[in-house]
Order: structure tokens, then C-alpha cells, then sequence
């Protein structure tokens, strides 16, 4: 699982604050939805977000990244 700390600013985590603030859900609900696509491609998961939930696509990016990473370790 993917911890995300107050002081997470570098990388993906970076993006967390401003994508809570506009899409109106806590992060972790927006990770959930990615480890729920896995296994899939990176570029499909992020189309995923953009067609599914109307997230740019340097949001959508950055949370596909996230869990990627995390899925790695």
C-alpha cells in the first residue's frame, strides 16, 4: 500500500493536494481505483482516468506513477 505522508512533495505525491482539491475525493479512493485495473499498461490506465473520470492528464499520470511504484516495491 501506498503511504502518503504530509511532507511527500517530490514525484507523483507532489500532484496529491491539487488532484484532492479538484476532483472532490481523497487521494487514496483515486489509488484504489488504479490497483483495481491491475494488471493493465500504464497509457491505459491513464486514458482510463481521463475518459472515465474527466482528469487531466498530468493528474492521471501522476496517480498511475504512484501505484505503479508502489506495486514495484
Amino acid at each position: 500500500m501506498l503511504a502518503v505522508s504530509a511532507e511527500a512533495t517530490k514525484g507523483p505525491a507532489s500532484y496529491f493536494p491539487s488532484i484532492e482539491k479538484t476532483y472532490g475525493r481523497p487521494i487514496g479512493e483515486w489509488l484504489q481505483r488504479v490497483r483495481d485495473k491491475l494488471p493493465a499498461k500504464h497509457m491505459d490506465l491513464v486514458a482510463m482516468l481521463k475518459t472515465e473520470h474527466g482528469m487531466g492528464h498530468g493528474h492521471a499520470n501522476a496517480i498511475v506513477a504512484a501505484v505503479l511504484a508502489a506495486e514495484k516495491q
